[in-house]
């Protein structure tokens, strides 16, 4: 079967994504500079699961999809499951990452992330603090940190932060306690930090044109993916933008 082109670049893409978790396991210290550009981009295009969109589909099938459509990066974000049925999801999306080459990481919930052998962690300012995720997960793990201010994006990379999540850039629903960033203090933080930045909320194919310029390893969204009835062509669609900025 002839894969189109912006198939073929997923799927390249998709590889270089999946070699970031690689590149940190063999590596870290004084050679993770080596790492950087692998980690950036995995970076591109970071998913972030809801359940609130499945329409009777599987979580599973939607993160299928959207990793066909291009996607680079997973995040399992799970405010509302049960601590069975969120290790089942967990599980169910490790492996299906580690097939296609895509780093997988929980949000929030760093015992989860540790029992199914995710490649690492996402946390927020209010969640455990990096260095103790740090400590409990290892120095091979990924580990991502949300930041508003500079001074946060500051304390993240000196506590051992992987790449930071930025945002929210745009209004959005998705997130009742996201704090708004503006695109100059964006801009900043890119600047401030030599770990990767990646842009959160409300970001989608009418707006992520304005992100240009502004630093970022890539964009971080959710139902700019898994809103759509078709997930694939709307992930491709997104992709193919992220590429020009």
């Amino acid at each position: 079967m002839k894969l189109n082109s912006a198939e073929m670049d997923g799927k390249t893409e998709n590889r270089a994504a999946g070699t970031a978790n690689g590149c940190k396991t063999k590596m870290r210290a004084e050679t993770i500079n080596d790492c950087k550009p692998k980690m950036r981009a995995a970076l591109r295009l970071y998913a972030v699961t809801d359940r609130h969109w499945l329409n009777g589909r599987t979580l599973a099938e939607c993160v299928e999809q959207a990793i066909d459509g291009g996607a680079t990066f997973v995040q399992l974000r799970e405010k509302d499951l049960g601590q069975e049925e969120f290790l089942n999801e967990a599980r169910a999306l490790k492996k299906l990452c580690a097939e296609r080459g895509v780093p997988f990481v929980v949000n929030d919930n760093v015992m989860i992330a540790k029992e199914v052998g995710a490649d690492g962690v996402h946390v927020g300012q209010s969640d455990m603090a990096c260095l103790e995720a740090r400590r409990l997960l290892g120095p091979e793990k990924i580990i991502g940190v949300s930041a508003c201010t500079v001074e946060q994006a500051l304390l993240a990379e000196r506590q051992g932060a992987d790449y930071l999540g930025v945002g929210a850039v745009f209004a959005t629903g998705s997130k009742d306690d996201a704090e708004s960033v503006s695109i100059d203090t964006l801009k900043e933080i890119c600047q401030a930090v030599k770990i990767p930045v990646v842009a959160i909320g409300g970001i989608n194919s009418g707006n992520v044109q304005q992100l240009k310029g502004s630093g970022i390893a890539g964009v971080s969204v959710i139902s700019a993916i898994f809103a759509n009835d078709d997930i694939r062509a709307a992930t491709r669609n997104l992709r193919a933008m992220c590429e020009k900025i």
